[in-house]
């Protein structure tokens, strides 16, 4: 059976309860929106694959995490995409460094037809119109947090509740990359 995954780098407690509280403050503004139920996470990738292909995908990451040294990313600006999406913006730095792990895993873990994203952003919320982001815009101030980015996550699609749950975390361990390494699945 063909299901929907995520590779997503998910923040420290202390962000997520940060992020839980701006989206329920939101909500109480402007009502429900996309986004709202999400645990907070910086997205890598989507794709789908046959459920038998993830104990491969599942190999294929952790030897890719094995060579990613840890970071800290520094969030300090909210920010919007013409779509609508209201989020919150790593620094220069923490852009910079996280898009090169997002290019590792993307580049390493060979998906065909997955998507793809370029530029990091921990999400608030999603498909806002103009007067609705207005008032998120207008809500919320923001001084610098960070957390440890040490891992990433494998989250599938959970289709009763429409949110992704995180099925495996993989540790980044700073081991440099095997190239001799195959993670190409076809």
């Amino acid at each position: 059976m063909i299901q929907t995954y995520s590779l997503a780098f998910i923040p420290s407690d202390t962000v997520i309860n940060f992020v839980k509280e701006m989206k329920s403050k939101l909500a109480t503004e402007i009502g429900w929106y996309h986004s709202k139920n999400a645990l907070a996470h910086i997205t890598v990738c989507e794709f789908k694959i046959e459920e038998t292909a993830l104990p491969r995908i599942e190999q294929q990451l952790t030897q890719i995490a094995n060579g990613i040294k840890p970071i800290t990313v520094v969030l300090d600006a909210f920010d919007n995409y013409p779509n609508g999406a209201f989020f919150i913006s790593p620094n220069e730095n923490s852009k910079r460094e996280l898009k090169e792990i997002m290019k590792q895993f993307n580049t390493r873990l060979k998906i065909p037809n997955s998507y793809k994203s370029n530029d990091p952003h921990l999400s608030i919320a999603r498909k806002l119109d103009s007067e609705k982001l207005a008032k998120a815009n207008a809500l919320f101030t923001l001084n610098p947090i960070s957390f440890n980015c040490n891992s990433i996550s494998l989250r599938k699609l959970n289709l009763e509740i429409k949110q992704f749950e995180i099925v495996t975390t993989f540790y980044f361990n700073d081991e440099g990359f095997n190239e001799s390494i195959q993670t190409s699945l076809f």
